[in-house]
């Protein structure tokens, strides 16, 4: 209920933003028929003042915007109806396109977020990452795989999927805030999924000719993905970025991929060092063959870290990648080993989606 025609421009503006519709009421009487089954409510200085004068009854979520500094008639207004927020604008407008974007929203819980990291380079990170995904895809669940590494020449490739239309991060303009899930997922590549179970995959891929996302990005573009109620599943760099650290902080369950030999085990160590910095204790995944007969055990020892899972090599799966097919078949050591990683992940989210 905006009146205000300058104030009702950036409000339309601002909807459309965060994929929200209005319906617009001309006066209390209108309001009245909405007020209480509306998931926001969003009124001006005039709106607030009629409400009150019409006794609409109180309820949450009710948001009083006005431009440049509320005066104090409109704090008595937005005492006198209950409102929960009064904001000006337009420094307000990221808050506000995050209050409509949530309001479309389905609630569907808190996705859980899962971190995976190589040891060293070629550990097999990438590919155990796009592997837990399908695996979520696989089990029914919605999975959201993010490429945080720019240097590893973008996800895309590991599922075959680099022809497919969609976005990749340097086409998602998002420097922060909250983003639309529904929007983000719609406008992703989306790989399909060999013996799915009702699940879907999007996928947030680098690219080859530009640099990575920023930290605001990928937490933005993780927190849509877990409001969403999806398994979000991070390829995270070894090398500390603002973007890692960002998505570090979003983890529910950070996996460290090592191979069992002992330069892996010493490059390793330093990785673990740096994702102690950001609190993170990683899960060990311990990958075959061992041509120097070192054990997972021995490495989870050297290492300091409990062992989740011991990947045995997987026949032919150097060729599938070659041919652009995604990893993971349904049986074998790397579904066994990204099942893993899903059931340790639901265990410390307490049993997430």
């Amino acid at each position: 209920m905006v009146s205000d025609p300058d104030l009702l421009d950036a409000v339309l503006r601002l909807a459309a933003a965060a994929g929200c519709e209005l319906e617009r009421a001309v006066d209390a009487t209108a309001a009245r028929r909405q007020w209480a089954g509306a998931p926001v409510v969003l009124l001006d200085a005039a709106g607030a003042q009629q409400c009150a004068r019409h006794g609409l009854p109180r309820r949450g979520r009710v948001v009083v915007a006005v431009r440049g500094e509320p005066p104090p008639a409109v704090w008595q207004q937005a005492v006198a109806i209950g409102a929960e927020h009064v904001v000006s604008l337009p420094e307000a407008e990221p808050w506000l396109v995050a209050a409509l974007s949530e309001a479309t929203e389905e609630p569907r819980g808190r996705g859980p977020v899962v971190g995976v990291v190589g040891g060293r380079g070629g550990a097999g990170a990438s590919v155990l990452a796009a592997a837990v995904a399908v695996a979520a895809v696989r089990a029914g669940r919605r999975a959201l795989l993010v490429d945080c590494d720019p240097l590893g020449g973008g996800l895309d490739l590991v599922l075959g999927a680099e022809d497919l239309d969609g976005l990749r991060w340097p086409g998602v303009g998002v420097a922060g805030g909250r983003v639309p899930a529904d929007a983000l997922h719609a406008a992703l590549p989306a790989p399909p999924v060999a013996g799915r179970g009702g699940g879907e995959l999007a996928l947030l891929s680098c690219d080859r000719a530009a640099g990575g996302p920023g930290a605001a990005a990928v937490a933005a573009v993780i927190d849509a993905g877990r409001r969403a109620g999806e398994t979000v599943v991070c390829d995270l760099p070894r090398h500390g970025t603002d973007a890692a650290a960002a998505a570090l902080g979003a983890t529910d369950l950070v996996v460290l991929v090592v191979p069992a030999d002992v330069r892996s085990c010493a490059a390793a160590a330093r990785v673990v060092a740096v994702l102690a910095e950001h609190g993170a204790v990683p899960r060990l995944v311990v990958r075959g063959p061992a041509p120097g007969g070192v054990d997972a055990a021995e490495v989870a020892r050297a290492l300091e870290l409990p062992l989740l899972a011991t990947m045995r090599p997987e026949p032919g799966l150097a060729r599938a990648l070659e041919r652009g097919e995604a990893p993971g078949r349904a049986r074998g050591p790397l579904a066994g080993a990204a099942r893993a990683v899903l059931a340790e992940l639901t265990l410390v989210t307490g049993g997430g989606s």
